[in-house]
Parts: C-alpha cells; sequence; structure tokens
C-alpha cells in the first residue's frame, strides 16, 4: 500500500498578523473588474430587462400558429414593439444619460404591448419591459467616493457679533423700497 507524500509547506510562511498577498490578477480578473466599472456607470440592470421583454415581444409572433392568439396586424405590431423597445435598451446602456426618455419610452412600448401583440408577450415581455423601463428611470449613477485627506474646514466664525441659528449665522434683514427715490 502507497501513500502521498506529505504537503510541502509554503515558501513563505503566513503569521498570525499577517495576510497573503493576493496573486495579481491575470488578464480574466483585470477584464471583469474593468466591466463591472463599466457597468456601474450606466442602468445595466434595466437594459438587460428591457432588451429580454423586448427580444420575448419580438418572438412571440413568429412562434407556431398553436401558440399565436392573433395573427396579422398584431403580429407586425409586436414585432414593431419588440424593436422600439431593443432600441431603447440599447440607448439606455451606451447614453446613460436619455436614461428617463428610454425609461418611459420602455414602459409605454411595453404596456402597449398588452393589447397589440399577443398579450404582451403572454405577459412576460410586458412586465419585464416595465420593470427594466422603470428600474432605468430611477437608477442613478454612483457617487464619486469621498475624497481623502485634509479634513473638511467648518464655516468661518460669524463676525457680526449677532447670535447664530441653527440654520448658520444670522443675516440682517434687508428693507425694500418702492421705485420713489
Amino acid at each position: 500500500m502507497t501513500t502521498d507524500p506529505p504537503p510541502e509547506p509554503p515558501e513563505h510562511p503566513v503569521g498570525a498578523g499577517e495576510s497573503a498577498a493576493p496573486a495579481p490578477p491575470g488578464p480574466a480578473g483585470g477584464t471583469r473588474a474593468a466591466f463591472r466599472r463599466w457597468r456601474r456607470t450606466r442602468p445595466f440592470w434595466a437594459t438587460v430587462w428591457t432588451a429580454l421583454g423586448g427580444f420575448v415581444i419580438f418572438f412571440l409572433p413568429m412562434a407556431p400558429l398553436g401558440k399565436i392568439l392573433q395573427v396579422g396586424v398584431g403580429g407586425i405590431a409586436g414585432m414593431a414593439g419588440g424593436v422600439v423597445l431593443m432600441a431603447m435598451a440599447l440607448l439606455m446602456l451606451f447614453m446613460p444619460g436619455q436614461r428617463h426618455t428610454a425609461g418611459v419610452i420602455a414602459v409605454i412600448a411595453g404596456v402597449a404591448s398588452f393589447p397589440l401583440s399577443n398579450l404582451g408577450g403572454l405577459f412576460a415581455g410586458m412586465v419585464l419591459s416595465v420593470l427594466g423601463g422603470s428600474m432605468a428611470f430611477a437608477w442613478l449613477p454612483e457617487k464619486p467616493a469621498p475624497r481623502r485627506g485634509l479634513p473638511r474646514r467648518g464655516r468661518p466664525a460669524d463676525r457680526t457679533g449677532g447670535a447664530s441659528g441653527p440654520g448658520g449665522p444670522s443675516v440682517p434683514p434687508v428693507s425694500v423700497r418702492s421705485g420713489s427715490a
């Protein structure tokens, strides 16, 4: 019977208060971190849900006839609604400043798909596009991290000699005269 040799001890043992330095990220780790930084600057998940809803609404009219509830103009309206939703998803992704407009149009197109396209892609496309459009409308960019360095200085002391209230130094009242001098 053979046994495996004991494992070799690490070359640089880690002490109780020390931590091992992480290995430098390879090309995949750097790419993933860069994608994460890029993704956080735009309404990424709103884009995913809106595009998925548009995909469902667009391709459902191309399903076999047994699964389609409405044939003809409804199928064309469904395809047009799906194209609009996928275009709004791209607009949200590549122009985050237009997220409010794209989000509102996505919600309107998603709700309009209910009567126009096989019950809104059998409800799934409608729900996904309304979810994505409302997420895009509500999304806010990340605030920059607080600056590290010198602490913020307070406001200068009240030099008027008056008492200052909770809102800061008091301001003397200003009289406003009528137009005659």
